[in-house]
């Protein structure tokens, strides 16, 4: 005779256990993933917004007409853009010609010119409680009138 299995499991018995088991184990990684979804933020999609919005506005708008130097930018320039963002009626058609107003969803944006101080802002207050994207560019800032350049920070929070 051959040797008796005492433990009185069988092989069906057991791949079935295990079957259950990892079914359970799968519904509770879904279920409790689920749970945390409403709690997802969307800051790295306004951060690619903000990248996208620094780099149209420093190398295309406000370049001061060299391509060598990408981040050198026209005071003259500068002082339009935060002009017209600051205007009554022009702020909602800077948002719109840099892509921010879609169909579904709309941006905010708010700028600021900075080196250890604020030098001016634009655009939107930050309201509290949002989510905000912010890139920060280093520019260096021409006056055309005397040549001079300066080294600026110019700072990009959308929400």
């Amino acid at each position: 005779m051959g040797i008796m299995d005492s433990k009185g499991q069988i092989t069906i018995d057991y791949l079935i256990s295990i079957t259950v088991f990892l079914f359970a184990v799968v519904f509770v990684f879904n279920f409790t993933s689920g749970i945390f979804t409403p709690f997802q933020s969307n800051s790295d999609e306004v951060t690619l917004i903000a990248d996208r919005v620094s780099t149209t506005v420093v190398e295309k708008r406000l370049n001061a007409g060299d391509e060598s130097v990408p981040n050198l930018v026209s005071k003259t320039e500068v002082d339009n853009f935060f002009t017209e963002l600051n205007g009554n009626g022009s702020y909602d058609v800077v948002i719109d010609s840099l892509g921010l107003n879609g169909t579904y969803l709309r941006y905010d944006l708010n700028v600021t010119l900075e080196n250890s101080t604020i030098i001016n802002t634009a655009g939107k207050q930050i309201p509290l409680g949002v989510n905000v994207g912010q890139t920060k560019r280093i520019v260096l800032l021409k006056d055309e009138s005397t040549g001079n350049t300066e080294t600026l920070i110019l700072s990009f929070r959308v929400w």
